[in-house]
């Protein structure tokens, strides 16, 4: 009597599955699914904060609603007294002028540092990394501890530089100044954004084949013309990306401002959008027309960024 025996599977048998064995139930897993709990998490943090301002903005909300006091809700009202307030449009141009500044002179000369670490030896290479690391992690109200006392108008490091070159600058308080202060200002956020602007656009360089380059210099090409010609196209994607966070930043700047008002400046001629709005809310109490300016510096900011973003766009398409 035979019977009939099976075969054990192969290994090409036992390999093969099936395109729905994703999951136990045989079906494919739903990446929207795998993703939704962090969509509700990142919503719930940005979403929140935005609609509790926007709606705000709507309401005469002061002192006695901190304590309980239903707002009034005065329409567009907080709007028209901002649009009509010359002082808004004085703090807005500061506010653009300053931005594109810094984010100018912070790609401008991250860009420069980028080049250098391409073209210098390992050594030299990461004794730059390093330093612009530790520039980078330094926290905020540290160096502007430390960029205080350089500037101190009494026992300040620059006064005592500039006295020991003959200048008579004993007593001099750099802050009292707008000019002087938003140069100083300039040079911090410069100073402190450097960093990730240069090591943002040394990775992108990179990804440059150094065939390419040795070809083109072969044919004659210059280091210059290298750089416009060849580095610079390649590299334009991540150009624009540190120019676009370099706005939103820089737009939004705070700490740096409002620490050097303290420091001596004159709050009223150095102010910016936002120690603006920290003037109108935690100063004044008016936190309907503050939530009215911050809602106007997220359409400004949004209306920087759009060319940036399109451009992004059209490039990943």
């Amino acid at each position: 009597m035979s019977t009939d025996v099976k075969a054990p599977p192969t290994s090409r048998s036992r390999g093969r599955q099936s395109p729905t064995s994703g999951s136990a139930s045989g079906k494919p897993a739903n990446p929207t699914l795998l993703i939704l709990p962090s969509i509700i998490i990142l919503l719930a943090a940005l979403g929140y904060p935005i609609i509790w301002q926007f709606i705000t903005s709507f309401q005469k909300f002061g002192l006695k609603q901190q304590f309980g006091v239903a707002p009034e809700f005065v329409g567009l009202g907080n709007y028209v007294e901002l649009v009509s307030n010359p002082t808004l449009w004085v703090i807005l141009g500061r506010s653009l002028l300053f931005c594109l500044l810094c984010a100018a002179s912070t790609v401008a000369i991250g860009g420069l540092l980028a080049l250098l670490m391409s073209r210098v030896g390992t050594a030299a290479r990461l004794i730059l990394q390093v330093s612009l690391l530790l520039a980078w992690a330094m926290p905020v109200v540290a160096a502007m501890t430390v960029w205080v006392w350089l500037i101190d108008w009494r026992r300040g490091v620059l006064n005592w530089l500039l006295v020991q070159f003959g200048i008579d600058a004993q007593g001099h308080n750099w802050l009292a100044d707008p000019v002087t202060f938003f140069l100083i200002a300039i040079i911090i956020v410069v100073w402190m954004s450097v960093p990730f602007v240069a090591l943002s656009i040394y990775a992108g360089l990179t990804q440059i084949s150094g065939e390419v380059l040795e070809a083109a210099a072969m044919d004659g090409a210059t280091g210059w013309q290298r750089t416009r010609l060849i580095i610079l196209p390649l590299i334009a994607p991540v150009l624009s990306i540190v120019m676009l966070l370099q706005i939103i930043w820089d737009l939004r700047v705070f700490t740096q401002i409002k620490l050097l008002q303290d420091a001596g400046g004159v709050a009223n001629e150095t102010n910016m959008l936002g120690t603006y709005i920290y003037q109108l809310g935690v100063g004044a109490g008016d936190f309907g027309t503050a939530s009215a300016v911050s809602i106007l510096m997220l359409i400004l900011t949004v209306a920087l960024s759009w060319y940036y973003v399109r451009s992004l766009m059209k490039e990943e398409n």
